[in-house]
């Protein structure tokens, strides 16, 4: 089984980012893009465009971190000296040897500039590597083409669409999420090397 303390404030880093646990008091950093870019939240089941649902947004995450459900990170870019977004793994399974990565947001600064993927091969080398884990799946609204394109990028595969899977934020009604997914071993035989020459 792998090997995961949701006490441990886990910290990865290279040359361009770094992400470390996001606290409560990260609230200041990340006010800015809730009040100031909420498209960034377009295909988000969740909606944190004021002060108040930023706080309800990261105490909800921090308190499931402590139940072993979830860990936040908080992203900075070493680069502009910034913080830049947010991310996370869910929906932990450590029976089964399995996680969830996702709630994913950058500022818009910070989009296409390379950043994910430095944060997606840090996120995935200590998942697979770090903490053992089989599959890590990921998901996005059906509609929201540029993440389904941009998890194909970092070498996800795609799995298919799960129908009527929660709230539709754009259209009203239910919304259909798209699955992908990267396993250890396609981590170890190609994916690492695939994308560590993409951030290169």
């Amino acid at each position: 089984m792998p090997v995961f303390d949701p006490a441990t404030d886990y910290v990865l880093e290279n040359d361009v980012v770094l992400l470390r646990p996001l606290k409560k008091e990260d609230f200041a950093h990340l006010l800015y893009f809730s009040l100031n870019e909420p498209t960034l939240w377009k295909y988000s089941s969740t909606q944190p465009v004021s002060e108040a649902a930023l706080k309800d947004y990261i105490a909800a995450t921090v308190d499931a971190r402590a139940a072993g459900k979830e860990y936040p990170f908080i992203v900075f870019d070493k680069r502009s000296g910034q913080y830049a977004g947010s991310t996370r793994f869910y929906d932990i399974q450590l029976p089964n040897e399995t996680l969830q990565l996702g709630y994913t947001w950058y500022g818009k600064d910070f989009q296409r500039t390379g950043l994910n993927r430095h944060c997606k091969f840090l996120l995935l080398q200590f998942a697979f590597e770090t903490l053992g884990i089989q599959r890590v799946e990921f998901r996005a609204h059906s509609k929201n083409e540029r993440s389904i394109n941009a998890m194909k990028a970092i070498g996800c595969t795609l799995e298919g669409t799960l129908r009527s899977t929660g709230a539709d934020p754009i259209n009203g009604g239910r919304r259909d999420s798209t699955v992908l997914s990267i396993l250890k071993n396609e981590w170890e035989e190609h994916v690492k090397k695939e994308l560590a020459e993409k951030i290169r």
